[in-house]
């Protein structure tokens, strides 16, 4: 074989693996995107305000371990061919499995409201009202979800997905010094260990590993018919995905860490409205990020709880399902945004309290939710080949460790506030 012929081929092997490539990424690109939801950009705003560039090497941190545990989920979805909520069901039974599908309803339920809260927020800066914003978000996701074909849902929410790096050009125009966000990757705790500080490491764990994503992006490689085979593109398209997250992340703290440093900032919408004085292409930029991570959460995050109690009842429960095969999954998809969209409109509602202690409640049942799937992964019997390897299980059990002691951190931080003092 001489060059030019060696080097077609290699040209049409790249070509074929971008074009498989193209075709079965969605899931992880999705979810990890989505996890930069209002709630994440919230804290993450808030963060910047609070600590500057401190904190940017925990952000980067999180970013592996979603990888991990998202990728656990691939290996599961593709092998078992059925959702989370099933999955728990079959192996541990009723009892177990209520627990979790309550679990994730009452946190997820919480979740939609803060997106809702992110999206309204973010329309009324510039002049539309919250009642608006809610019917004509609820009906774009409605009409998403009814079409009735996965792969279109797919490529519209991918569409989204990259208006959510606005934060990037965002982050290059409050022009941040390189040396200073340089030092930020250099792990420490900025002001000590204090109650605040547990709060605000929780809240970023609440909102870059979250348990709604466990059951959307298992659910998601089901729905997609995601097969064996193709879990090593599953894992290229979750590690892209990751990447995409601590990218988003860095730069929305990176943005409040330079401008905002110092000033008491409790929600990205406040944030954005600071920045328009001071920066106006910035503060918009701002502004229409926060209405699309809103959007991308409530799509994610509504579908997950359909997904999920679609498995668990036994409903049709497919996106390529029309609104008349499968009525009551679609009903209970228009409900959860019904109910959620409502509590935002209630008069006097604290809604930006409501969405950064959504993140911390979220931490904290985590590590249930990991447990869960940890042991699903060693079941030999159901994963076969594609079980835990020793390595895997180390990083998750160190995560879940991690989480409850953190979680415990806090717990006595507030109860005993001289206690790290």
């Amino acid at each position: 074989m001489n060059f030019l012929s060696w080097l077609f081929y290699r040209y049409r092997k790249i070509k074929k693996s971008i074009l498989i490539f193209l075709m079965l990424a969605g899931p992880g690109i999705i979810v990890m995107v989505a996890d930069n939801d209002a709630g994440g950009i919230t804290t993450y705003a808030a963060t910047g305000s609070k600590y500057g560039y401190g904190l940017i090497w925990f952000l980067v941190l999180l970013g592996p371990i979603a990888y991990f545990v998202q990728e656990m989920t691939v290996r599961l979805g593709a092998v078992t061919k059925r959702g989370h909520a099933e999955a728990i069901f079959d192996a541990f039974g009723p009892f177990w499995g209520w627990f979790s599908l309550l679990d994730l309803t009452v946190v997820n339920w919480l979740t939609l409201i803060t997106e809702f809260i992110g999206m309204t927020a973010a329309m009324a800066i510039f002049g539309i009202p919250p009642l608006l914003t809610i019917i004509a978000v609820s009906l774009l996701m409605i009409f998403m979800v009814a079409q009735g074909r996965y792969w279109t849902w797919e490529k519209i929410v991918l569409l989204f997905c990259l208006l959510n790096l606005i934060y990037i050009p965002a982050a290059v125009l409050v022009s941040p010094k390189i040396s200073n966000i340089l030092g930020g990757l250099v792990p420490g705790f900025p002001g000590g260990f204090t109650p605040d500080l547990f709060f605000f490491l929780m809240a970023n764990v609440g909102t870059t590993i979250a348990p709604w994503m466990v059951f959307f992006q298992q659910s998601s490689v089901v729905d997609k018919g995601m097969k064996e085979k193709d879990i090593p593109w599953g894992r290229a398209d979750t590690l892209l995905g990751s990447a995409f997250t601590v990218m988003v992340a860095v730069c929305v703290l990176i943005v409040t860490g330079t401008v905002l440093y110092g000033i008491d900032i409790e929600s990205a919408a406040q944030a954005s409205q600071a920045l328009m004085s001071m920066n106006p292409y910035v503060g918009v930029f701002l502004a229409i990020g926060l209405f699309n991570a809103g959007l991308l959460g409530a799509i994610c995050i509504s579908l997950a709880s359909s997904w999920a109690f679609g498995e668990v009842f036994g409903w049709a429960h497919s996106l390529n399902d029309k609104v008349r095969e499968a009525p009551w999954f679609y009903a209970f998809y228009i409900f959860t945004l019904a109910t959620a969209g409502l509590v935002v409109l209630l008069p006097g509602a604290p809604l930006v309290l409501i969405t950064l202690f959504v993140q911390v409640i979220a931490v904290t049942l985590l590590p249930a939710a990991l447990v869960f799937l940890i042991l699903l992964l060693n079941n030999e019997e159901i994963m076969g080949k594609y079980k835990n390897t020793l390595f895997q299980n180390i990083v998750s059990c160190l995560t879940v460790a991690g989480l409850i002691a953190l979680s415990t951190l806090y717990a006595l931080s507030v109860l005993f506030p001289g206690f790290f003092r």
